[in-house]
């Protein structure tokens, strides 16, 4: 490892991943910031990352790129590229910190970042990577053992010199935000300060959603046991997915699908009691704003589960036996968790 980290004052911070992921890089990120007084940080994310700008608080700027390395990218020609190289190489960065997930190759990035012309270049590695990192962290992920994502990216920026003390995600909701979702909360006759539960059904993979029926009965278990108003979450593309769920009669239940972008989603989740999610992006959006979360999810992903929050995982073996997890133990862990943290969560919000 090189000294000269400590010395960079324009990094860019490389995670071309999902929102979720990229809120699973925060506290290395807030490490970085705070390794140097005057230190500007810039993200390069996918436009899906980009989305997360102006909540980021240990970010200055986020520049969108969508690689072609990177899942479900779109194809673009070759001069595309040429021009991100050309732009990146513009900003002037003194080093670029790769974060990846352990089945990520950080070489197509480096490479990028080299041909920036970006003098420091560090990452997890599992192939000698020559000249493309200048400071090689061999990855002993998943042969040694398997950590959770946030801690990898944290021990990651350690390498460097960059440590922290607050290792909590974040995200922060704008005040214009807020008061929307208050807004459309009463719209609701839903109490924004009262208990009520924020539920989000839909996932990117189809194997790993809960299904419909199986979210129609664990809302007929929350209504006789919690008995409190219930919020659908989900992009427009699942509106037709949470239009299925059948409500059981009696029950007040409120569809947002569609109708929020990523930071009324985050203002919203911010004043829920609960969330019960089964993807990551809104289960670490909880999480960041320190809402506790009900995590369906699958045991071969637990490197994604809720970081630093009151939670409970509900796994369920493998993605494809996600029907087998029964709406009954979802909801004790539901039960369960609010009755460990409401106490918490009032006696906090009457010191704010």
């Amino acid at each position: 490892m090189t000294n000269d980290w400590t010395h960079a004052a324009h990094l860019l911070c490389v995670r071309l991943d999902s929102p979720g992921d990229v809120l699973m890089c925060t506290p290395a990120m807030r490490a970085l910031r705070t390794q140097h007084p005057a230190r500007r940080l810039t993200l390069l994310t996918s436009p899906a990352g980009a989305a997360l700008a102006p909540h980021l608080p240990d970010v200055d700027a986020v520049l969108a790129y969508e690689a072609s390395w990177m899942k479900s990218s779109a194809i673009d020609p070759p001069a595309r590229h040429i021009d991100h190289i050309a732009a990146l190489a513009g900003h002037g960065f003194d080093g670029a910190v790769i974060f990846t997930c352990y089945s990520q190759s950080a070489l197509p990035a480096a490479l990028l970042c080299q041909l920036a012309g970006i003098p420091l270049r560090a990452a997890y590695c599992r192939e000698k990577p020559y000249q493309l990192l200048t400071d090689w962290i061999a990855d002993p992920e998943p042969g040694a053992f398997i950590r959770h994502e946030v801690q990898r990216q944290l021990d990651l920026v350690r390498h460097l010199g960059a440590g922290v003390f607050d290792e909590r995600t974040s995200f922060v909701p704008l005040a214009a935000d807020l008061a929307a979702v208050r807004a459309r909360l009463r719209q609701a006759g839903i109490d924004p300060a009262g208990r009520w539960l924020a539920l989000h059904p839909g996932a990117g993979a189809p194997a790993r959603r809960y299904p419909p029926r199986h979210w129609s009965a664990l809302i007929g278990e929350l209504h006789e046991r919690v008995r409190c108003p219930v919020v659908l979450t989900g992009s427009a593309h699942e509106v037709s997915l949470i239009d299925g769920i059948d409500i059981p009669p009696g029950a007040h239940v409120h569809s947002f699908a569609g109708q929020l972008g990523i930071g009324e989603l985050g203002a919203l989740l911010a004043q829920a009691s609960l969330v019960v999610s089964n993807t990551i992006g809104p289960a670490h959006l909880a999480a960041a704003v320190g809402t506790p979360v009900v995590d369906l999810y699958s045991l071969t992903s637990l490197q994604h589960t809720p970081w630093r929050v009151p939670s409970r995982v509900c796994p369920a073996g493998h993605h494809d036996c996600m029907q087998k997890l029964a709406p009954t133990v979802v909801a004790d862990a539901v039960c369960s968790l609010l009755k460990q943290t409401e106490r918490y969560r009032v006696r906090e919000a009457a010191t704010d």
